[in-house]
């Protein structure tokens, strides 16, 4: 008689995390830090149609590091939920904090129950009407949360990039210097071209809808306002860019 084969449980676990974990760091990392008039994100894809960063409702954005149509998937049904939530009973009953719940739930139940774990890791962060009630939370790919009200790192490379965030980041800057804090965080010793940078902002500034796609071209400016003069922050600490034009309106 053959002998059924046996795992033991811990070892699974392990086997599990290490997979996801390897399929995570083979992304590009993404950073979430708060700024004097809200929290930017700033992330590095050189895809110009594959968005890391997106809106998920009014004052609350998402932000997936990892392999793309798992955390697009996640992104969807996050849109889905605060829709149907914001519906049946109030857009001020959606926030970040139930959001991060349901991810952390559906995150954990796959990574223990299935036979393959995403290998995703997202962030969901919110806007107050002040920067106390600024909330961000990051996700792991088997459910465990952490939240920060200062900055995130998500990807493969998150330890080195928080040694650099934590030597330049400071809690007053404006959305500019925020920006630049990030894209050069990511960048290290090198220094990334805007084509292959994506940035976004939560602003307190704007009216309902909070959440700003930064293009290629404003990106550039913010960039090269470190060097050049004539780049200025506007109201609220947000960009204002000299010399542009224009609206500001498988593994990432």
């Amino acid at each position: 008689m053959n002998m059924p084969f046996y795992v033991a449980p811990e070892q699974v676990m392990k086997d599990r995390a290490d997979y996801a974990r390897k399929g995570i760091a083979r992304g590009r990392s993404l950073v979430a830090l708060a700024y004097a008039g809200g929290i930017a994100l700033c992330a590095e894809n050189p895809s110009s149609t594959l968005n890391k960063i997106s809106e998920i409702y009014d004052r609350i954005a998402f932000a997936g590091v990892g392999k793309y149509n798992e955390f697009d998937q996640l992104r969807i049904a996050g849109v889905r939920h605060a829709d149907l939530k914001g519906y049946s009973y109030s857009r001020a009953d959606v926030d970040a904090r139930s959001l991060a719940n349901q991810y952390a739930q559906i995150l954990g139940d796959i990574f223990t129950h299935k036979l393959k774990p995403m290998e995703v890791e997202i962030l969901v962060a919110e806007i107050g009407e002040s920067a106390d009630e600024d909330q961000m939370f990051h996700i792991l790919y088997d459910g465990t949360v952490d939240d920060g009200n200062r900055y995130m790192v998500l990807g493969g490379e998150a330890e080195g990039i928080s040694e650099r965030l934590a030597e330049s980041y400071e809690t007053q800057m404006s959305a500019e210097a925020a920006l630049r804090c990030a894209a050069a965080a990511l960048a290290g010793p090198d220094r990334l071209p805007p084509e292959a940078l994506e940035a976004a902002l939560l602003s307190r500034s704007q009216a309902r809808r909070s959440f700003k796609r930064l293009s290629t071209e404003e990106i550039a400016a913010i960039l090269g306002a470190a060097e050049a003069p004539g780049g200025q922050d506007g109201p609220d600490g947000e960009p204002q860019a000299a010399a542009t034009s224009g609206d500001p309106a498988e593994q990432l």
